[in-house]
């Protein structure tokens, strides 16, 4: 019995923190919420429009793998709501700015508004949730870990607008590391590839998937828990380990 008990220990690293992770109802964020639970972590799941799916699957985790798990309401592009829900966050150990939106088409055809919710969303929410976090990570050991795309380095073509933002939260990554690098908070992202995920499969046809997987020299498209598995490991790797950009896309790029 004794040994049983010292594996479950050592299979939950993070009892006892608490991780905030934002776009959580589906796809990577689902994903890195139940590999996180899994591994004895408290949760702090937020999503902007899609509570339906949040709510019970933070049920299901909470009596799953019982730890604490709290769904709730937060546009990531809202200033103000940013700002009132960290009044209120309590202790975060583990900030995952994952949410996200894309938008296909050709730069001439990006409307305005178009173009100012994907930078709303995807780079001024990740600036949001760490001006917010930084002073409750530094007092607790934090650490950071964003989701971007191979985008972000190599561009995609009728994806300029996301293209840009995850560039955009790539040099925020590299910029952040160096600024909390003497207060011991390491800043990483995960640049991922083609993953199967929802927002995909809502752009994409099951043909043109297909054609893509066939572009990538692992043959196929990574899943969800492949994000998830690694955002454990870095979220676990030395503190030394800072300002990198770790790509998962299969060989592709």
């Amino acid at each position: 019995m004794e040994k049983t008990d010292k594996k479950e220990a050592s299979d939950r690293p993070f009892t006892g923190k608490t991780a905030l992770i934002t776009g959580a109802s589906r796809g990577i964020g689902r994903a890195i919420a139940g590999a996180l639970a899994a591994a004895g972590c408290n949760l702090r799941l937020v999503c902007r429009d899609r509570m339906e799916l949040l709510e019970p699957y933070a049920i299901e985790l909470a009596g799953r793998y019982e730890v604490l798990v709290r769904a709730e309401r937060l546009d990531v592009g809202d200033t103000a709501g940013v700002s009132a829900y960290f009044s209120n966050a309590g202790t975060i150990h583990y900030l995952i700015n994952n949410a996200g939106i894309s938008r296909m088409g050709l730069l001439t055809d990006t409307r305005e508004e178009d173009w100012t919710a994907l930078v709303e969303t995807n780079l001024s929410g990740v600036y949001r949730l760490c001006r917010e976090a930084i002073p409750g990570l530094i007092a607790n050991n934090g650490r950071i870990l964003n989701i971007s795309s191979v985008w972000g380095r190599v561009g995609a073509a009728c994806e300029v607008a996301y293209s840009a933002t995850k560039g955009g939260v790539d040099a925020l990554t590299r910029a952040l590391a160096r600024e909390l690098a003497p207060s011991g908070i390491p800043v990483n992202s995960i640049a991922c590839g083609a993953i199967d995920t929802d927002m995909n499969r809502e752009h994409l046809s099951d043909e043109e998937l297909s054609a893509l997987a066939q572009e990538i020299p692992a043959g196929r498209l990574g899943t969800p828990e492949e994000v998830a598995q690694l955002s454990v490991l870095l979220l676990q790797a030395p503190e030394y380990m800072t300002g990198q950009i770790i790509t998962l896309d299969g060989g592709w790029t």
